[in-house]
């Protein structure tokens, strides 16, 4: 691949905020949002249009112990966050989430989020997979629920109060990279704006990594097409590490073939996992929770069943989801958009015929390491928790880490709004409206701009899609529900070549007008680097927590391996990889450290 790039090709319009927020999700419409309320001057600039992004999927509901169907604390919810997380997550951030949610869902209601309803008015609240009063003792009705459409809910009215309170958008803009400086603070973000083909520079005193996952790592994903991990990718070349990249989780109910999601509210509602002899299978697994157990032990049952040979269907390859024995009236008030999906994606009326689901890959516990301001760390000097100037991440994009191994379901609805609150409250504190920029160098960009150029005229004999292939299919063979050193050893191997064979990629269209082949390959070169850091970091890890399931390593090993994993990745796929330790203690003295136990459901 090679180009004449000269510095000066390349015409650069910029922009002062005092915030930026790249990525208009959940998490990003949040921060935008509170952001622009406590007066600071915010720009968000989102790939999509913002009611596109993938939060409006969400479909499920949003952790908050309200008590509104029965009793409920939020030390109780923390107990079960811990628990969720196989002891990997950090105490003082999920002390943080599972407290702030509770003021933080009451604010959704107040901004105008259409929560469904009980008789007496209240936010009406479901069972989730996990969820439990009394320290695992009952059951808890946690889940506050807009029907089955909780995401897009949420979506709308976070966009509108943000146009309310004039935050500035800059839809259908590509982020390219941060711009960093010598002392390694982020002084704002470089974008494209794909309908014009022009580069914009947005100089901030802090930048927020908005961006979401990087489930489009493999071939059979819940997530958007969308969901390319385009802040991690930012923030490894930057060098920066990424944390507890080795945890993916797979949730238990994709539709089978097309990997649409069935949101565990159905199981909630009470819908049954089947094998094909018709039995509810997860009374074996996990006697107390059964079908509401946590996803990762949902999803491995599942795939028991099926390599067992009590798998459903021609192929023996799937199960079945049956919510037969509900009342249809239920059904369509309480799951109205599960039983469209179904009709759509798997051709069954759910009143009379079972789901077929498969565990599909759905969300990533790991990324952008931050504390519980949504700030975020780095390993510097043996510090593992150096802030790093001017630079924050939120949501999926971010490991706070409040979901550890394993996240709990609508935990991270909450996730995105508690965090995105967060970081607007802090930097209303940190910094000050309208205040003068420090002078950047003529080649702060330089490095972003050729890659840009080299990977606008890339030549190679080897298109986009083949190279997206088959990293894909690598991660979906490789870095699977069950995973073994032979496994992983194969996927690290395989993927490394993958990376390799970047290095040939052809771009067809040499414009910068809506140059869809451009951008695919960008958002590939995001992804690459975060498919190595989950083989490489998985590889690693010789145990079983959580999600990461290795059968080479039955048993959890919290002598040696309770402590977070960061991974650095460069651009030839190189790696390095360091820990951190996992916080052990909470914020305040109103609950109590949860010490390390097997975890059964």
């Amino acid at each position: 691949m090679t180009s004449a790039y000269t510095p000066n090709a390349y015409k650069i319009t910029e922009h002062t905020y005092d915030m930026v927020v790249v990525g208009a999700g959940g998490a990003g419409l949040r921060a935008t949002f509170g952001l622009a309320q406590k007066g600071l001057k915010t720009a968000c600039i989102s790939k999509v249009f913002p009611t596109r992004s993938h939060t409006v999927a969400a479909q499920g509901g949003i952790s908050a112990a309200l008590g509104n169907m029965g009793e409920d604390d939020w030390r109780f919810h923390f107990y079960d966050t811990i628990k969720g997380s196989d002891w990997l997550g950090d105490q003082d951030a999920i002390e943080y989430m599972c407290r702030e949610a509770i003021p933080a869902i009451i604010e959704l209601e107040h901004q105008g989020v259409p929560f469904s309803r009980t008789e007496d008015g209240k936010i009406y609240q479901r069972p989730f997979g996990g969820m439990t009063t009394h320290y695992g003792k009952g059951t808890a009705q946690r889940t506050c629920a807009a029907a089955d459409r909780t995401g897009h809910a949420i979506l709308h009215t976070l966009y509108q109060q943000s146009l309310a309170h004039q935050a500035e958008f800059f839809i259908e803009y590509f982020a390219l990279d941060l711009v960093m400086d010598a002392e390694g603070a982020c002084r704002g973000v470089l974008a494209l704006d794909m309908a014009s083909g022009e580069l914009h520079l947005f100089r901030a005193q802090g930048t927020v990594l908005a961006t979401g996952g990087y489930g489009r790592a493999y071939f059979s994903a819940t997530s958007a097409h969308t969901c390319t991990g385009d802040g991690g990718g930012m923030a490894l070349r930057a060098g920066l590490p990424l944390q507890d990249m080795e945890f993916v989780q797979f949730h238990p109910t994709g539709v089978y073939g097309a990997g649409c999601l069935i949101t565990e509210g159905v199981r909630g509602e009470g819908g049954i996992l089947r094998n094909s002899a018709g039995e509810r299978f997860m009374e074996r697994y996990a006697p107390n929770a059964k079908d509401l157990a946590s996803r990762d032990v949902v999803s491995r049952s599942m795939t028991i069943e099926i390599r067992e040979g009590r798998g459903v269907g021609p192929k023996k390859d799937h199960i079945h989801l049956d919510l037969t024995h509900l009342n249809p009236a239920d059904i369509h008030e309480k799951l109205p958009g599960i039983a469209e999906t179904a009709k759509i994606f798997a051709g069954v009326d759910v009143t009379k015929q079972p789901i077929p689901v498969l565990p599909t890959v759905h969300y990533n516990m790991g990324g952008l390491q931050t504390n519980y301001h949504g700030e975020v760390v780095t390993l510097k000097d043996g510090n593992p928790d150096t802030v790093v100037p001017g630079l924050y991440a939120i949501g999926e994009a971010a490991c706070v880490s409040v979901h550890g191994a394993n996240r709990l379901g609508s935990n991270s609805l909450l996730d995105l709004v508690v965090f995105g609150r967060a970081v607007a409250n802090r930097c209303a504190e940190t910094i000050k409206p309208g205040a003068a920029h420090k002078s950047l160098p003529a080649s702060a960009c330089d490095q972003s701009l050729a890659n840009l150029d080299k990977l606008r005229h890339a030549s190679g004999g080897t298109p986009t899609a083949q190279i997206r292939d088959a990293m894909q299919h690598t991660m979906q063979n490789d870095a699977a529900v069950f995973r073994t050193g032979a496994t992983l050893k194969h996927g690290v191997e395989a993927i490394l070549d993958v990376v390799k064979s970047f290095a040939d990629v052809r771009v067809s269209d040499r414009s910068l007008i809506w140059n869809s082949d451009l951008v695919e390959t960008l958002e590939l070169q995001n992804l690459l680097g975060q498919a190595v850091a989950t083989l490489v970091s998985a590889e690693n890890r010789q145990e079983s927590r959580g999600a990461h399931a290795r059968e080479d390593f039955k048993d959890r090993d919290d002598v040696n391996w309770h402590k977070h994993t960061l991974c650095w990745v460069d651009e030839a796929g190189n790696t390095r990889i360091d820990y951190r330790p996992v916080h052990m203690y909470t914020l305040s003295k109103d609950v109590d450290v949860v010490p390390l136990k097997a975890r059964t459901y």
